[in-house]
């Protein structure tokens, strides 16, 4: 084991880097401009381009047009449901369904309150998966296939105002 003394000690080759000297006439060659190019907002100094500038150009945010839209009623809270597909209803291993057992098994948020049940999925050709589950469910909305599913089932549907 190699022992060490502290007036040996330096740092490990390569590891310390002399700084480039700026500025320090022309035969150093990095003098008169320093490498910043002649006059301009980059060749002073502090300078700091913002985000998106494109040096006068006219921005691509500015360019491309303007899209979407929020509807008011989402903004509000109406008319927003939390949306639970029917294949969900299954797994809860329970005959009546509510829309506080949904909130207490974690398939709907806190917020928005109503809870919507869809329709079962469809295979490749748009015909529904068969739904075998004899369930009463009830909730704020059904959709039209998830309603007519339950009840061939033979369940009950329903709907809380």
């Amino acid at each position: 084991m190699a022992s060490y003394e502290l007036n040996e000690l330096k740092p490990n080759k390569g590891s310390r880097k002399i700084p480039k000297r700026l500025g320090m006439g022309e035969g150093s060659g990095n003098g008169k401009t320093a490498g910043k190019g002649h006059k301009g907002h980059k060749a002073r100094s502090g300078y700091r381009s913002k985000p998106g500038f494109e040096g006068g150009q006219m921005p691509l945010y500015r360019r491309l047009p303007k899209f979407g839209f929020t509807s008011r009623k989402k903004l509000l809270g109406k008319n927003t449901f939390s949306l639970v597909p029917i294949d969900r209803l299954v797994e809860l291993d329970s005959e009546t369904i509510t829309p506080e057992m949904l909130r207490e098994k974690g398939l709907v948020g806190k917020y928005p309150e109503k809870v919507k049940i869809l329709g079962a999925r469809t295979d490749l050709e748009g015909n529904p998966l068969p739904f075998n589950a004899k369930l009463k469910v009830s909730a704020q909305a059904f959709s039209k296939s998830a309603r007519e599913a339950i009840e061939k089932a033979g369940g009950e549907v329903t709907v809380i105002e």
